[in-house]
């Protein structure tokens, strides 16, 4: 049975689906750095909100861990990279709480503009200060959307109901897209050249960070508003604290912090400055959606192998995973057996796919084989680092499709081009079952078996019974004995299946025969 960490405060509808699904749950709280280090190795999967904060010495501890799931859409508390390089699945439910964090934009953009939480508090001080709040209509004025994906084109959606011009930037916005949205797609300078409130939805990350900069709020109109509900670190604080004392902010609110929890803060007591404490997300609706989102993903992955709103591995649907199980098993032994015959470093490799499987979601068949053909060199790679490895070593990594298959109802095909040739190797599934129909461009019919030999010799007379005796005077018993060659005299390929592993001492006495070219021990 799987088991998962609940590591942050978050709704007990969480842990019940854990419960319900089967799953085995902890919930821990407040754990520090070092106590988390020492439990986390129990777990298969680690269910966080903002609070805890997986860096790469946590997840390297985890040796079980297969998971990371992040109850809420920000994930810079969680080292993805580290996590891709010990092959964890990291996600994130960027759906729970889009609608409470854009509802909270709004209402933050119309406490600015009139001013609301100053007025409230001097009124009920004593004072009716009524000649001192002179505020600012949103109607017909101009709001420029930093980051236009879910929480973004909400928010985007209300301010056009407030009768709103809404301008939008965003690297991945499609002018379709916009067009859709009723927004104006701009770029950055202009964004901050126009507006004259600008709201922040965009994750924190290297290109974004202090995207709100003393350079670009001088770009801004005399009188703008400024409001972050997305990630601290977005915005430069002193900046923001300079040209709201200058009077060229008129107002900014806050819901996030560069340092969490902003007790103490250079931007408190600024004038017309308002300051929530990361309520973004903090609505109990909100709370029930991300904790029952998170824990149904992790779960389906633990279970099925589904992948859901993951950041670093493609996507498999409950639906899919069944379909796609037997591909990814053939993908897998393919490139096992593929990175063990090979004796020079990989350049490219690509996978052809032929027949039904063209009609699946090929990208994790695509990543069970790299990570098979790499981790002859690197063992613990899996199909959630393969991709980044590759990438990091140079190995160009291509697909292509054909809907008829030559021979079966679906063929994968491995191409691998190394510093010394080019190998093809093709399989397919019978029913049910993964099977070998080509190695290194000879046809053959052989089952994949967890110790196998390959020898490729001169097609000669007697070959195949002294092969035999060498193994039969070792007490080595064959299962199968697959057999092949492009024509007669030419070179032949065996690929022998063997009840134990063979030694290297055999390994050498096969590579004594005559006409033996290479030998090379396979284990699966």
């Amino acid at each position: 049975m799987p088991k998962v960490l609940i590591a942050d405060k978050m709704s007990s509808a969480a842990t019940q689906v854990f419960k319900n699904r089967g799953v085995d749950v902890d919930v821990i709280t407040g754990l520090s750095k070092e106590e988390l280090i020492e439990i986390i190795g129990e777990y298969d999967g680690l269910a966080v909100r903002s609070t805890t904060r997986p860096d790469a010495e946590i997840i390297k501890s985890a040796k079980n861990l297969k998971v990371i799931g992040r109850a809420g859409i920000g994930v810079d508390n969680v080292d993805i990279k580290a996590a891709t390089d010990q092959g964890v699945v990291v996600m994130n439910t960027p759906f729970g709480n889009a609608v409470t964090t854009a509802e909270h934009a709004i209402a933050m953009l119309f406490s600015a503009a009139r001013q609301i939480p100053s007025a409230s508090s001097r009124t009920q001080n004593g004072e009716w200060p009524k000649s001192d709040f002179k505020g600012v209509e949103l109607f017909n004025k101009t709001l420029g959307v930093i980051g236009c994906g879910n929480i973004g084109a909400l928010v985007a959606e209300r301010a056009l109901g407030l009768k709103m011009k809404v301008i939008a930037f965003d690297p991945y916005l499609t002018p379709e897209r916009a067009v859709k949205l009723g927004v104006e797609k701009v770029e950055l300078d202009a964004l901050f050249q126009r507006a004259d409130a600008i709201t922040l939805h965009t994750p924190l990350v290297d290109s974004t960070k202090g995207i709100v900069s003393r350079e670009r709020l001088g770009m801004t109109k005399p009188g703008v508003i400024i409001v972050n509900c997305a990630r601290g670190g977005l915005v430069d604080e002193e900046a923001l604290k300079d040209a709201l004392e200058a009077g060229h902010v008129r107002a900014a609110a806050l819901d996030v912090f560069a340092v969490e929890p902003a007790k103490e803060h250079p931007l408190f007591g600024t004038p017309n400055f308002i300051a929530t404490p990361h309520l973004g997300a903090s609505t109990l609706e909100a709370q029930e959606n991300v904790a029952v989102q998170v824990a149904e993903q992790m779960a389906d992955y633990l279970l099925t192998g589904a992948v859901s709103n993951a950041l670093n591995t493609p996507s498999i649907t409950a639906e899919e995973a069944p379909r796609l199980k037997p591909f990814v098993e053939l993908a897998d032994k393919l490139g096992v057996l593929t990175g063990q015959l090979l004796h020079a470093p990989i350049k490219s490799v690509e996978f052809t796919y032929k027949g039904a499987v063209t009609q699946l979601n090929t990208n994790p068949v695509t990543a069970a084989a790299l990570a098979g053909l790499l981790k002859a060199a690197m063992p613990d790679v899996n199909m959630v680092s393969a991709p980044v490895l590759a990438k990091e070593r140079g190995i160009e990594v291509k697909e292509s499709y054909v809907d008829e298959a030559e021979r079966a109802e679906s063929l994968i095909r491995l191409t691998v081009t190394t510093t010394e040739r080019k190998y093809v190797v093709v399989g397919t599934i019978y029913r049910g079952e993964p099977r070998i129909v080509r190695l290194f461009g000879v046809p053959m019919d052989a089952a994949f078996s967890p110790n196998m030999v390959y020898v490729r010799n001169e097609d000669k007379p007697g070959f195949i019974g002294r092969l035999g005796a060498v193994l039969g005077d070792n007490k080595v018993n064959i299962a199968t004995f697959s057999l092949g060659r492009m024509k007669k005299g030419d070179e032949a390929v065996c690929l022998v299946s063997v009840d134990e592993p063979i030694s290297e001492s055999v390994a050498k006495q096969i590579k004594s025969l005559d006409a033996v070219k290479i030998v090379d021990v396979v284990s699966l």
